[in-house]
């Protein structure tokens, strides 16, 4: 057990509705800094809760070291075949596979980006569901390394969305990972792509460090309306979850205990209530966001959250949130 593991050990929550299946949109795997493999994966998704399949997000990992810059990413891709295959091989209650992944690629090499797109595809043996072009722009770089050096407006460039056009004839998805700032930006290239399906990251990153270090009850009307006209484009889904992030500014990763799923419900509610409301059930899917949310929060005390943030809504519409969005988008 490492020393996060004993941190985390310190709160331990009896799992509500176990049987529950939920399927898992959004995790990452490196092996670099805190590896994070399937084995590691496995020991989260075998707390307790139902987890019946997983997508993997790109995040920078394994990437190659020689030949193309623009093909680089595509080690990434290889590196996550061998690790859904693995899982595939071992899959047994509480053992979920990987079933999907979303690769990079710079979306900027407009028409060009095809031969990056054909590459992931074939290293991807059948798993290649969509892309992630990070687009988080913030001006001051905090001590993030994965927030640092973006391109400003990246969105409204002509060569990111040259690229971005080659996505819909290829049946891939957009996810969007971007910052709270960025949300108009984002709306503006929904409406500009409507047969492009676009996955809303992590709420648009709200941030809660640096100038907004202490703001997000400043914040949060702006927010609110900025994600309501954004879920006014029917191509655009939201993926509940990563809001625990050290950027969001909550500051759970630096308590000696825990957060418990009290605590993030209390804190988050309003956030997952008002995505919810506006995108409707059937474009909102969880997410756990592991392990980068694990800094904060626990696996089985995350989706305990979820859960007692989803008490009055009916059963299809939990199944739909859990399990359904996640699956039509991500087509395992």
């Amino acid at each position: 057990m490492n020393e996060l593991e004993r941190w985390h050990a310190q709160v331990i929550e009896e799992i509500i509705d176990p049987e529950r299946p939920i399927f898992d949109p959004h995790h990452h795997l490196w092996r670099a800094d805190m590896p994070y493999e399937i084995g590691d994966l496995w020991a989260d998704t075998q707390t307790g809760h139902n987890i019946v399949g997983t997508v993997f997000i790109e995040c920078g990992a394994e990437y190659r070291t020689e030949g193309p810059r623009h093909l680089r990413p595509v080690g990434e891709t290889e590196f996550v075949r061998a690790q859904a295959e693995q899982s595939q091989k071992g899959t047994k209650p509480g053992k979920p596979p990987i079933l999907g992944m979303v690769c990079h690629a710079d979306l900027t090499l407009g028409a060009q980006v095809d031969e990056v797109l054909q590459a992931h595809a074939a290293a991807a043996g059948g798993l290649l569901r969509g892309i992630r072009h990070s687009t988080a722009f913030y001006p001051d770089p905090p001590a993030v390394d994965r927030y640092a050096g973006r391109i400003e407006k990246l969105m409204m460039r002509d060569d990111f969305r040259e690229g971005f056009a080659r996505l819909a004839p290829l049946n891939l998805t957009f996810d969007a990972w971007l910052l709270h700032s960025q949300i108009t930006e984002l709306t503006d290239l929904a409406r500009a792509f409507p047969e492009t399906t676009i996955v809303f990251d992590h709420f648009g990153g709200p941030l809660g460090i640096g100038p907004y270090a202490g703001k997000q009850v400043e914040l949060f009307p702006q927010w609110k309306a900025d994600v309501k006209e954004l879920a006014q484009c029917p191509n655009v889904v939201a993926k509940l979850g990563g809001l625990a992030m050290e950027i969001n500014g909550w500051g759970w990763n630096g308590r000696d205990l825990p957060a418990n799923s009290d605590e993030i419900v209390a804190v988050h509610r309003g956030y997952y209530l008002h995505a919810i409301d506006c995108f409707g059930p059937d474009r909102c899917m969880f997410e756990s966001n592991f392990p980068v949310d694990k800094l904060s929060v626990s696996y089985a005390v995350i989706w305990n959250a979820f859960k007692k943030m989803t008490i009055d809504f009916n059963e299809g519409e939990k199944d739909t949130m859990f399990r359904g969005t996640a699956t039509r988008v991500y087509r395992p």
